[in-house]
């Protein structure tokens, strides 16, 4: 990461990590971030997370609640003015009211949770306010993979995105841009209707690649599929060029404009989401659609696998001392998630964290990671499915049951959002090294992915309105926070 910051960028790191130190000396906080590709549920993880610790939520793997030394949780002001608040009450509505899965993120929010709680000895009790604010910082991971832009010229980021564009999961998807990029010359004079059609048709092929049914990972620019107030601006207004050399960067050429617009978009985009963002949290929990990659197959499998790489790489993972700890902030704790583990039974959750291990273990080797204490899980943040047993003929199948999204499909039959239907969800297979085989598409005999409908809430037997299900959540939490409320 040291080549991706310049001298003057730790200096304003090592400003704002002195500035948050000293506003904590009496009122404790840590910075939790929390991402993830499109549809892994990072809405529904923060969201979730915080219904259960404001309610009483089901957490028995969760020790500080377990032992019953939270006294109470609560939603308060976040510290950064200038960031959009975490629409918690709205998100809740839409699981609660609507049993609609809420909107993805499209950039970034924060909120406060902030726990009091009782520690767990006298000398701590002694020392301690009882008091952690939990920062929960909600950003897209399409704009964690901008970051490696930081380190590559425009040509080096010309030559990879055109690389990635030929690989068989991109090709067919990207063959209208490459057509359109390839019948320039960027040694020509700059034009800017030029600009915008290259723009838009890499904008497009970006765009494709993240529908459902392609579920690719590795597709930067971020903030050309979430542009926000930048839409239309010059720093949005580029797209990579072929078979750059360097007389093609003369004064006024295409080439030159392009390069000038990345480098804008370098410092104005990338550079203060890392600087004012990245560089301050204490935690990271990366959530990601693990068997959404694998329904799709062995290439898309290695395409998340490089994703995570790069998000991995982008981190400042390690420790620091009471001294160091003033300037600098590293994340100590990353939890790697795999989601909607409530579409297998749970025989196959095993399995799946064991592939989303071997996953990380081979994105650890690739991105050289080490300082961070690192952890995978299977969990569903809000669980939507039961497990139940059918009978067919003498054998007893091991199902999930849930409400299918309308339009889903198996078999030929399409659901209509309405019935609850038990679904076999087939297993995954016991050795991970098949999912990452090339050519192998095992996975379409093991299991069958159907999304539902957010569940109903139950109700106890005295008409008490129980918290969101889920699997595993109790789980992350105590990873992720647990040891600040020994």
């Amino acid at each position: 990461m040291a080549k991706l910051t310049s001298f003057g960028d730790e200096a304003r790191i090592a400003l704002d990590t002195l500035a948050d130190r000293a506003s904590g000396l009496f009122s404790p906080a840590l910075r939790l971030g929390v991402t993830g590709l499109s549809r892994a549920g990072k809405t529904v993880f923060i969201t979730a997370f915080v219904h259960n610790m404001l309610h009483g939520g089901r957490l028995p793997l969760f020790e500080a609640y377990k032992s019953g030394r939270i006294s109470r949780a609560l939603l308060e002001p976040q510290p950064d003015d200038a960031v959009p608040r975490f629409q918690y009450e709205e998100h809740l509505a839409a699981l609660l009211n609507e049993r609609i899965w809420p909107d993805s993120t499209r950039a970034i929010s924060q909120l406060r949770l902030t726990i009091e709680y009782e520690t767990a000895s006298a000398w701590g009790r002694w020392l301690s306010p009882g008091r952690l604010s939990v920062d929960i910082v909600d950003y897209p991971g399409e704009w964690l993979l901008d970051l490696p832009l930081l380190g590559k010229s425009y040509a080096e980021f010309s030559a990879d995105s055109f690389a990635l564009a030929h690989a068989p999961t991109h090709h067919d998807l990207a063959k209208g841009w490459i057509n359109e990029a390839e019948s320039v010359n960027p040694a020509d004079a700059a034009d800017e209707l030029i600009a915008q059609r290259l723009a838009r048709s890499f904008t497009d092929y970006l765009r494709a690649g993240k529908a459902d049914e392609r579920a690719l990972s590795t597709l930067p620019p971020g903030r050309f599929l979430m542009p926000g107030d930048l839409d239309g601006s010059p720093a949005l207004t580029f797209a990579p060029l072929p078979k750059l050399k360097d007389s093609d960067f003369k004064p006024g050429s295409l080439a030159a404009m392009m390069e000038r617009r990345y480098e804008a978009y370098k410092t104005h985009v990338v550079k203060p989401f890392f600087r004012e963002h990245i560089a301050r949290l204490d935690r990271q929990i990366v959530l990601i659609d693990a068997m959404q990659a694998m329904n799709a197959g062995p290439d898309v499998v290695a395409d998340l696998e490089r994703a995570l790489t790069d998000i991995l790489s982008c981190f400042r993972p390690g420790r620091t001392n009471l001294l160091t700890g003033l300037i600098q902030r590293r994340i100590g704790r990353i939890l790697v998630a795999a989601t909607k583990a409530d579409q297998l039974h749970h025989e196959s959750h095993d399995r799946l964290q064991a592939i989303v291990r071997r996953l990380v273990e081979r994105a650890m080797e690739r991105a050289d990671f080490s300082g961070a204490d690192i952890d995978v899980l299977a969990m569903a943040a809000v669980r939507a499915t039961h497990e139940a047993t059918v009978r067919q003929g003498k054998e007893a199948l091991p199902v999930i049951v849930g409400t299918p999204l309308k339009g889903e499909r198996i078999d030929g039959e399409i659901f209509d959002g309405e019935t609850e239907t038990a679904i076999f969800p087939g297993d995954l297979p016991k050795n991970p090294d098949v999912i990452f085989e090339k050519n192998n598409h095992a996975t379409e005999h093991f299991i069958r992915f159907v999304r539902f409908r957010p569940p109903r809430l139950e109700q106890t037997a005295d008409g008490l309105t129980l918290s969101l299900p889920h699997i595993r959540l109790d789980r992350a939490i105590q990873f992720l926070i647990g040891d600040r409320l020994q």
